[in-house]
Formats: structure tokens, sequence, C-alpha cells
């Protein structure tokens, strides 16, 4: 019987304008009243997360930052898994001879040196998920998201970093020639770092973390609190850091608009975001797993 429920969001819970088609809210709210805890695991921070679930009706747990940090339903800190100071340096030291943009996600909140470098680099993820639209058309969304997405704009993200407030949880990078410059990057930063963890959400990004900052960990940590076993528990989801819950899980499932490298390692493939696919998804694993 499944327990727990753990979902991406952009490119699986979350349509192509960044909201939750009717029918996952459908699906998500049966899968609750069956006792069925659902909760996201994404990419981004919190706050960034937090406006489409509301506007949904949705409270639930989330494994945040790819698994850097958990909050409870109520927004309380479970645990969180950071980047120590000295190697985050070192890493934005590596990237930027690459010229490669960076931002840092912490406890704060989300950092960035460069509004129009932001805009620009989430233009190209626009382009890429809706390939229809112009250049300017993709720049107007991505200059909009802005307003929905909080981020901070300050003039260096290592002062930021140096602050003893402040707790790295993720650094984020961007090019918009994609794997590129990209995968290049990704190789020097594992075989430099042997404590991160080094994944992607899109072909223009790429996610570092803290190694044990993953969501598959996170999603184990969690059902293990809860006395929740694996094989009663379902992940969903469509790009590569997604990968290590999909194999955590009994019951996986790979977003039609999923990545091949997800669909091999997933156990299920559902439909699209586009169609809604979470929560035929759901449907299914309630129906064969009772």
């Amino acid at each position: 019987m499944i327990k727990l429920i753990a979902s991406d969001m952009d490119g699986t819970l979350l349509d192509a304008n960044m909201h939750i088609p009717e029918k996952n809210v459908a699906a998500i709210k049966y899968a609750q009243a069956q006792g069925i805890e659902f909760m996201v695991a994404t990419g981004r921070n919190r706050l960034e997360a937090l406006p489409s679930l509301t506007e949904a009706g949705i409270k639930c747990a989330m494994i945040t930052l790819n698994g850097a940090q958990v909050f409870d339903e109520e927004g309380n800190s479970i645990f969180m898994e950071s980047i120590e100071l000295e190697t985050a340096e070192k890493v934005l030291d590596l990237l930027e001879k690459e010229d490669i943009y960076c931002e840092i996600s912490t406890n704060k909140g989300t950092f960035s040196q460069s509004k129009e470098r932001r805009i620009e680099n989430f233009a190209t993820m626009v382009a890429e998920a809706m390939p229809h639209l112009t250049h300017k058309v993709a720049i107007a969304m991505s200059t909009a998201r802005l307003e929905y997405l909080p981020i901070h704009f300050v003039d260096s993200i290592r002062e930021v970093m140096r602050r003893k407030d402040i707790i790295v949880l993720k650094i984020i990078c961007f090019h918009r020639d994609g794997s590129a410059f990209l995968g290049p990057a990704a190789r020097m930063v594992n075989e430099n770092f042997t404590n991160l963890f080094v994944t992607s959400s899109g072909q223009n990004n790429l996610e570092i973390n803290h190694h044990l900052a993953q969501k598959g960990i996170a999603v184990a940590h969690i059902a293990k609190d809860r006395g929740i076993n694996l094989d009663e528990v379902m992940t969903i989801g469509d790009n590569l850091n997604d990968v290590s819950m999909i194999q955590a899980a009994d019951v996986s499932f790979a977003m039609g608009n999923g990545l091949p490298e997800v669909k091999e390692y997933a156990k299920y493939t559902t439909d699209t975001n586009i169609a809604a696919g979470v929560g035929q998804a759901i449907y299914r694993a309630i129906k064969e797993n009772l």
C-alpha cells in the first residue's frame, strides 16, 4: 500500500505556466483523503516552491534544494546538508574562470550578482520548454517570473557567503550553450570535490550540493522517520536531479516529457506535465498498490 508520495515540481507537478493542473490537485487531495502523505521534492527553495502550492490549496512537507533542506508542512526546518564556505568559494573560483554564471541558494534565500544574466538564462530555459516561443516572449516571461520567484540581487555573492548568518545549501550554474560548457564544468567539480554532488534540472544548468543532499536520501530519511518502508513510497520526476529518488522508491514514475535516463530508472512512465501526468500516476499507484 502506498503511504508516501514525493513529487518533483518543474516539468512534473507544474505545467508550462508554473501552475498545478486541476487534475493533479484533485489526485493529490484524493490521496490525502486516503491517509497518504503527499510532499514535493524540488530543486527550488521553499519560498520559490510555495506560491504554486498555496494557489492550489496544497499544504505539505517539502524536500527543497534537491534535499539540502527539508521542511515539515508547517514550514519548520527539519534538517539540512550545507556546503562549507571554503568549498563553495573554491567552486566559484573554478566556474567563474569558465565564465559560467552562478547563483547561491542559502538559508536566507537565493542570491545573484546579475539580474540581466539571470533573465537571459531563464529565457533560455523557457525557450527549451516551449520552443514555439520567440526569444522576445521568452525574455518577457522570464522577467515576469522574477516577480513570482523571489531572489536577492547583490554586488557580491562572496560577501553574502561570508556573513555569519548565511549557510550555503546549493550552487546553481547556467550557460546558454548548455552541455558544451557545463559538461566539462561538471567533470571538473566532480574531480576536485569528492564531498559534492553535481546534477541538473535542465539542459543549460548545473546544480551543486553537498553529496548527502540528494532527493533520494531525503525521501529515505523521511520514510524512515515516518515508519514507512520504501516499498510503500511512490516517487515521480522528469530530470537528472530526480534520479536518486526514482531509484529509492519501489513505485517510481518518469514523466512522459522526462529524460530517457529517468525513464530507464523508473518502474513506470506516465503522461506529460502538460497533460497532468502526476495525477494519472497517483491514481494508478493507489489502485495497483492497495
